[in-house]
């Protein structure tokens, strides 16, 4: 296996183990002898490939990052694919970042360990900051879109909407986590109720 392809690997691996001893009991939880035990290798080995805990936790964070994008990447692929409104994308899109199942459970307990270590670090909050903007920013487009082809009114403001958005979308989701009795039901209603009222229209783009 080539250097580079084994270096990958490695750093999943013990990604890996970081992230199921997060979601299972906690960031007090992750030791580099915890992780080597979960990930089968030696301590010696976490330590060259993260030198602080800090390294672990930021790319769990981007590893459970990437694993959310790219859900929604094929979201909007097979959306765009099966010619759906911009609304009916953005609101199975939105989705994936609450917890409605184990899997995503877990990737938000990871993320949300990890914006609370951000508050003490300032590298890990640039990294924080830079990650809820990309996620305004992707609704931001979206509401763009929807103006372009007829599903959002010219007069809404694109960013307004997606900070609105994107606030409702954070606190659904410790809601969601929380497991109230109905909350996840609730999640969804107010969720597609957000949506519906920034895209009012329809979509012209696929009209024959």
């Amino acid at each position: 296996m080539p250097r580079t392809a084994d270096h990958a690997r490695r750093r999943a691996q013990i990604t890996d183990a970081v992230c199921g001893l997060i979601a299972e009991r906690g960031l007090d939880a992750v030791t580099v002898a915890r992780t080597a035990s979960r990930a089968g290798i030696s301590v010696g080995l976490v330590q060259h490939y993260f030198p602080s805990k800090d390294d672990m936790l930021l790319h769990a964070f981007e590893r459970v990052s990437g694993a959310v994008a790219a859900r929604v990447a094929d979201i909007t692929s097979e959306g765009t694919r099966h010619e759906r409104s911009i609304a009916e994308i953005v609101l199975a899109a939105l989705a994936e970042h609450l917890p409605l199942d184990e899997a995503r459970r877990a990737e938000f307990r990871v993320t949300r360990v990890f914006a609370g270590r951000a508050l003490e670090n300032p590298a890990l909050a640039e990294v924080d900051a830079r990650t809820a903007a990309g996620l305004h920013a992707e609704i931001a487009r979206a509401v763009g879109n929807g103006v372009e082809c007829g599903e959002v009114e010219p007069g809404v403001d694109a960013d307004t909407a997606a900070a609105r958005v994107a606030a409702v979308l954070e606190g659904l989701a410790t809601q969601v986590y929380r497991g109230a009795p109905g909350a996840a039901d609730r999640a969804w209603e107010v969720l597609r109720a957000e949506v519906a009222a920034v895209f009012t229209g329809e979509c012209s783009q696929y009209v024959r």
